[in-house]
């Protein structure tokens, strides 16, 4: 944001009497009421906020200013903008809300799906908001984007060929291509404003969309995955939160799809909607839900702390009734882990599914 400025008495000589009556005379922004006029020989005045970060004043020339070099700004507005902070407040966390410091607006569009916000923060650096609601900011996506990624892929011996079922943004595609036994790797997401977005103004998670294995596909996860049948060694749903046009992702139907979708032995990842704090019972359910359809499905988590609560999760479901996803089956070195990745590690891999009582004994 752009520090208020002053206008000095000397600044105020410079001006002819009749000027500065016209350039103080009423004008109404946003409602806010600047003062009609004063004194000549006034003291310095500022400009209120509220009007001063949406004016640009030239002060390198030493002549006078003048009203007609006054011009408003582009700044862009949001609702979820007050104050300069960001705030995210959902009835999916009742009772708490995340809040950002805004350094600036970058983007502000309606897709055809969603409300899609791109704002730089202070502290996160660039955040991505899909219907109000935080999808990732540059400063703690890894966590996110690593866990659901290497999680399932290094539950499978050898991952070929892999789906991404939403992941827009290109985290995930960024982290499927760092295994070396991949082939391919496609990404189906349902709103092209996303991808294209992500790609201007979050270049080190898009990067991914780049890389020669990659390809894209824009159109409806559901509809994508009803056209191939074993067709897949890993499938994994970075979806957004289940409402809006990420719901029918959490529905027990969507889970046979995934498991038609699979070839032997095929492992899935998917958001296990927020985290045990907050959802537990939905989560309970969505292992059912998996249980029915896969014969081995785990629930794990990972810290965030932009996420509400910071912990989300995520659903690990394979068609190998022998294997324990709980434990890799394939691992870097500790060098390689260290060079690829900032938050996975097979110590990790094996911790994320390590839960606290309370949630243990209620997802039995």
């Amino acid at each position: 944001m752009r520090r208020l400025r002053e206008v000095t008495s000397k600044a105020v000589d410079h001006l002819h009497a009749k000027t500065a009556t016209a350039l103080l005379r009423p004008r109404v922004y946003k409602q806010k009421l600047v003062h009609r006029q004063i004194p000549f020989f006034a003291p310095p005045i500022t400009l209120i906020p509220s009007l001063s970060q949406r004016l640009h004043f030239s002060s390198s020339s030493s002549s006078p200013q003048r009203p007609d070099l006054i011009t408003m700004s582009n700044e862009i507005v949001h609702a979820t903008i007050k104050d300069g902070w960001f705030r995210e407040i959902s009835d999916m966390w009742p009772g708490q809300a995340m809040t950002l410091k805004v350094e600036k607006v970058l983007h502000h569009e309606k897709s055809k799906y969603q409300d899609v916000l791109i704002f730089k923060s202070t502290d996160y650096g660039n955040v991505l908001v899909l219907d109000n609601v935080i999808q990732c900011t540059e400063r703690d996506e890894f966590s996110y984007q690593e866990m659901i990624a290497h999680l399932a892929l290094n539950s499978h011996p050898n991952p070929k060929k892999v789906l991404v079922i939403g992941g827009g943004d290109g985290g995930v595609l960024r982290e499927i291509v760092k295994h070396d036994c991949v082939e391919e790797a496609i990404l189906c997401d349902i709103d092209e404003a996303v991808i294209r977005l992500s790609k201007q103004y979050l270049p080190e998670m898009s990067k991914g969309f780049d890389h020669p294995k990659s390809k894209t596909h824009v159109g409806d996860g559901f509809k994508f995955l009803a056209d191939y049948k074993n067709s897949f060694d890993v499938i994994i749903t970075d979806s957004s939160d289940p409402e809006g046009p990420a719901e029918s992702l959490f529905q027990k139907s969507y889970f046979q799809l995934l498991h038609d979708a699979l070839r032997e032995g095929g492992v899935i990842s998917t958001q296990g909607s927020e985290n045990q704090w907050l959802h537990l019972d939905l989560i309970a359910r969505l292992k059912k839900d998996c249980k029915e359809v896969f014969p081995v499905a785990e629930y794990a988590y990972t810290t965030i702390p932009t996420y509400p609560s910071g912990q989300i999760g995520f659903m690990i479901c394979t068609k190998d009734a022998t294997r324990d996803v709980k434990v890799p089956v394939r691992s870097w070195t500790p060098e390689e882990e260290e060079e690829k990745c900032r938050y996975y590690s097979a110590e990790i891999h094996k911790a994320a599914f390590v839960l606290p009582t309370f949630a243990k004994k209620r997802l039995q």
